[in-house]
């Protein structure tokens, strides 16, 4: 028993220990991070709900913590348990205090708080924020005050999140925009705020839903979907270039800003329209004759393909086929990757035609012959 009670005391002994040494770690990463950002001009931010996911450290005290800020030695259970009781009962508490360096947070003040709403699974938790600027220079840097000056200059909460700098000027372009759309409408001055904060709301939004959604982003890897908005719609609303992608996208999303935020005015999210496209095409095979009906299984099997005929002539099969697109490929694109990797890729193709419909007439009434 004795044996058993001093290997406890050695095992909670080194716990502290290792406890100490992490918590040394993680109070210096406030330091090292400052330190590493040159951030220390600040800016007051005001109260705002932060995640508790993204509360990473603590300042000054972080040697009076455990690693789950949690005040170590006596009278810890008590407070804990106070505000614990005062979240269980849905009253409110006192924000907290954080040092924000980029998108990390610090405890200045309100460890058994934090603590108290991460105990309850709590996301997110009111917090007083005094913002530490980045310095350094580099193009994470840059990209990040870029983003926070567009941000607050336009009075929004979220800014897009780019990956090439200098290319919130286009942002900020479309916004005095419709600040001017805005204040002749409604014959009024509008603030450049009041201008941001609708322009967030029913174009900015509308649009980055309608990326998202597609998943159009995954198809450009090291981008993201604000990339993808800020592409899209400085094409069509600023640079007023030729593109070579598809059609479709002009009746989807229209040469003029202001025509879109009507079109999506009629539309709640659910109901969105889709950035993609069918495309109906005619493919005419010459092939193998030793090898044409496996060829004809084959072919039939694949998905897009919709009818399948096998004829008598110069050619000797026609596939019907649907294939779909996004509205940034162009209908060259998805028709040859097509042909190129799913037919002329079997053996026995011999050759291949594509026939691209114009005008089509289709009697539905008929039946099909088999």
């Amino acid at each position: 028993m004795v044996f058993s009670s001093l290997t406890r005391k050695l095992q909670q002994k080194r716990q502290q220990r290792t406890d100490s040494i992490q918590q040394q770690k993680t109070g210096n990463s406030f330091d090292r991070e400052r330190k590493s950002e040159k951030a220390y001009e600040s800016v007051k931010r005001g109260q705002a709900s932060v995640p508790l996911d993204q509360i990473v450290g603590s300042v000054g005290r972080y040697l009076d913590f455990d690693k789950r800020f949690r005040l170590r030695g006596a009278g810890t259970d008590d407070r804990l348990k106070f505000f614990t009781r005062v979240l269980q009962n849905g009253r409110p508490i006192p924000p907290v205090s954080l040092y924000q360096i980029k998108n990390n947070y610090y405890i200045v003040d309100g460890h058994h708080r934090i603590t108290a709403a991460r105990n309850l699974k709590q996301s997110h938790i009111r917090a007083n924020i005094l913002e530490l600027l980045p310095t350094q220079d580099t193009k994470e840097n840059r990209l990040y005050m870029e983003k926070i000056d567009f941000r607050d200059k336009v009075g929004i909460t979220r800014a897009p999140d780019l990956t090439e700098p200098g290319q919130t000027e286009y942002l900020l372009q479309q916004v005095t925009r419709h600040q001017t759309f805005l204040g002749e409408e409604q014959d009024r001055e509008i603030s450049l705020s009041e201008a941001g904060i609708d322009w967030y709301r029913t174009i900015y939004l509308p649009l980055r839903t309608l990326i998202k959604n597609s998943r159009l982003h995954l198809s450009f890897p090291g981008r993201t979907v604000d990339d993808l908005y800020l592409y899209i719609s400085s094409h069509q609303w600023q640079k007023e270039s030729k593109r070579r992608y598809g059609i479709g996208i002009d009746k989807l999303i229209p040469r003029d800003m202001e025509e879109f935020r009507k079109k999506m005015a009629a539309h709640n999210e659910n109901t969105y329209p889709e950035m993609k496209r069918n495309i109906t095409v005619f493919i005419l095979l010459n092939v193998d004759g030793q090898l044409e009906q496996p060829l004809i299984d084959n072919i039939f099997a694949l998905p897009e393909v919709d009818e399948l005929h096998s004829v008598h002539g110069s050619i000797d099969l026609i596939v019907r086929a649907t294939l779909s697109r996004d509205l940034l490929a162009s209908d060259a694109e998805v028709i040859s990757q097509f042909t190129h990797s799913s037919l002329r890729s079997m053996k026995g193709v011999v050759s291949t035609q594509t026939l691209i419909p114009g005008v089509s007439m289709v009697k539905t009434d008929r039946c099909a012959i088999s």
